[in-house]
């Protein structure tokens, strides 16, 4: 059984018979109750708890720890010198049961006489040397090693431990919201979530807090409108897009006298329309070949993305495989195989240096076929728009994939760096030439204050946005959804 990411559903990977597609949320969800929003995450918690503990191997005498039934003993060890945990451990407590006025023993010092008191001179030396013996004594205790994957988190961590706290209740409220029963919630929706949310933060701070200040004032006047398109442009919205946001909203304040409180909520509705591009649900079409086509430039995280989308289609019990055509670049296809590694997902590759990126994805289609594959991801050379060598090339590598394999699902997905907010468009318009584009990657969005960025792409370049990253590890990525973006945007809690 595997939650299956495109579908957002627990799917069996051997049963191919579930292809329909379930129906897109609905623009405007049911309005329900706190009451029932907070025991709808509490049924939720419950069967993930449940889920959890069933899934969880049974403990046993060789995964439980050793040495901790043992780490507690009435004598010290005689000797300090021994390499095992506890000899290790021990050297504190002779320190920690001295007092200021005791000396370490020393051959060479002479005894102390408890009439005189000691000078500041005297004391000086012996205490750098007690120093010196603290230090000697630290060297000798057992190295950190826990603290290090809090310093330097790996790739490959799971989901976060679920916690019933404030994100949680609010996860489970945009999943109920969608339709969703509590049965059917699997522990990463929750955890990318909390993610996704954290990770527009820089932007929902400087655009809701503004927001509801201008709201708080009561209904909306000219003045209050102009303030709000001057936030929307801050984050990086696009001129297009915030036109069509504030005429909506003028002709509602026309027809209407729109509410404090209702301006926020219209403003999620009018996102939400404008962020629906195209078929909202996309996924992988089972028991065929489904050939992705990742292009961009250099720095936007198209390698990793490859990982992660990786990841995401094995999770969801698809087979895969990578083609690594990015032979432009040095070390592109060492970086591809790490991060497919961490995937569980074979690379296909060509050892000589120069290889024709042609050439590899003519190998890769035919071992795809050969094994079966449902899914193919196609790592191509990190370009600028302006190398006109690279952009044939790609144009190249497209009319191999048509004419090797006219069947599969071709899909070109340009990856963009959120961070170059408005720069990212001027790529995307060229791209849109070359690779036949058919949908955006949009990374980064934890690193910059312009998320709003993605509606700028759907409405200029009328491209859907088909997965988001909120993050550098491997569960950072997933599938886009309009609803859930919006709301972590403009989330108040």
């Amino acid at each position: 059984m595997a939650f299956d990411w495109f579908r957002r559903r627990y799917t069996d990977s051997t049963d191919s018979s579930g292809e329909a597609e379930p129906s897109p949320p609905a623009p405007e969800p049911a309005e329900i109750s706190p009451e029932d929003y907070l025991a709808f995450a509490k049924a939720a918690y419950a069967n993930l708890k449940a889920r959890t503990a069933a899934q969880a191997p049974p403990a046993t005498e060789e995964s439980a720890p050793p040495a901790r039934a043992e780490s507690v003993q009435l004598q010290p060890p005689a000797s300090t010198e021994d390499s095992g945990p506890l000899a290790q451990a021990e050297p504190r407590e002779p320190v920690q049961s001295s007092t200021p006025t005791q000396e370490p023993a020393s051959p060479e010092s002479p005894p102390v006489q408890p009439a005189a008191a000691p000078s500041f001179f005297d004391l000086a030396p012996r205490a750098a040397e007690r120093l010196q013996a603290l230090q000697a004594s630290a060297v000798d205790e057992p190295k950190p090693e826990p603290v290090t994957p809090a310093v330097a988190p790996s790739p490959e961590t799971g989901p976060e431990e679920l916690v019933f706290d404030e994100g949680f209740r609010w996860s489970a409220e945009i999943l109920a919201a969608q339709g969703r029963k509590p049965e059917e919630i699997s522990v990463e929706e929750i955890s990318w979530l909390q993610k996704l949310r954290r990770g527009l933060g820089k932007t929902r701070l400087n655009l809701i807090n503004q927001l509801k200040a201008l709201v708080g004032r009561g209904p909306l006047d000219q003045k209050a409108v102009e303030e709000i398109e001057a936030l929307l442009l801050q984050a990086d919205v696009g001129i297009d897009a915030t036109e069509q946001i504030i005429q909506a909203l003028q002709k509602r304040m026309r027809e209407e006298v729109v509410p404090p409180e209702e301006a926020v909520k219209y403003l999620k509705q009018q996102m939400r329309q404008m962020l629906t591009v195209g078929n909202p649900t996309f996924a992988p079409q089972r028991d065929t070949l489904n050939i992705w086509l990742i292009v961009g430039v250099n720095g936007a995280g198209k390698t990793t993305t490859i990982g992660k989308i990786a990841h995401v289609a094995r999770k969801s019990g698809y087979r895969c495989l990578i083609a690594a055509a990015d032979t432009f670049r040095a070390a592109a296809v060492e970086q591809l195989k790490v991060w497919a590694e961490r995937a569980g997902v074979e690379v296909i590759a060509n050892p000589s240096p120069n290889a024709d990126p042609a050439a590899v994805v003519f190998d890769a289609i035919t071992a795809a076929k050969a094994r079966g594959t449902e899914l193919l991801l196609v790592d191509t050379a990190g370009r600028l728009q302006n190398k006109k060598n690279l952009m044939d090339e790609l144009a190249k590598i497209r009319r191999i994939v048509d004419k090797k394999a006219p069947e599969a699902k071709v899909e070109s997905l340009l990856v963009l760096d959120a961070t170059q907010g408005q720069n990212g468009l001027r790529q995307a318009e060229v791209f849109a030439e070359a690779a036949k584009l058919s949908g955006v990657i949009l990374t980064k969005l934890d690193s910059t204050a312009k998320g709003g960025i993605a509606l700028a792409i759907t409405q200029q370049m009328n491209l859907p946005i088909r997965f988001i990253g909120a993050g550098e590890g491997l569960e950072d990525l997933r599938p886009f959804s309009s609803y859930e973006f919006v709301e972590a945007l403009l989330s108040e809690y």
